[in-house]
């Protein structure tokens, strides 16, 4: 029976499915994105999240953790000194999986899967979208309607003095 075993083994052994999702997670960590295959990426985001949490206290225990599944010091060090900065108050996901396309040589689909706080275009999208927001203001009727009133009232009182 296979009750609760719902990952997907990507049709390797548990040794060699482990080996290439940390050396996944290194070129992740250096690079701050990789193109890959889409069931690669779902299994990469259930491997690298979890440790990527663990920087968030940067303590020797969580470090040795850590170098425990990726056996890279670079890696870790990367880990813990830039993405933990950058990931300190994000709650969770850490990682976007971009669609791509299928393919040419075995019709297979592909994906780019990046750190979310690394993509530079992504976050200048978002600061003018808030620029754009912050720009925009409501009007309300009182005020467009105060200036009306006032334009009717020296209008009359040029008639008063066309009068005298």
């Amino acid at each position: 029976m296979r009750h609760n075993k719902k990952f997907n083994h990507l049709s390797r052994k548990s040794a060699h499915r482990d080996a290439m999702l940390a050396n996944m997670t290194i070129s992740l960590i250096m690079h701050k994105r990789i193109v890959t295959t889409l069931a690669k990426a779902k299994a990469l985001r259930v491997y690298a999240e979890p440790l990527i949490n663990k920087t968030k206290d940067d303590t020797t225990a969580s470090r040795r953790l850590v170098f425990k599944h990726l056996q890279n010091k670079e890696a870790v060090k990367e880990l813990f000194s830039t993405v933990a900065a950058k990931v300190a108050d994000r709650p969770g996901g850490y990682t976007r999986i971009l669609k791509l396309g299928n393919r040419l040589g075995d019709n297979a689909k592909t994906c780019f899967i990046e750190l979310v706080d690394f993509n530079e275009a992504m976050l200048e999208a978002k600061g003018q979208e808030k620029a754009a927001a912050k720009k925009s203001t409501r009007r309300s009727r009182k005020k467009a309607a105060a200036p009306a009133a006032e334009a009717t009232a020296p209008a009359a009182d040029e008639a008063t003095e066309t009068k005298e």
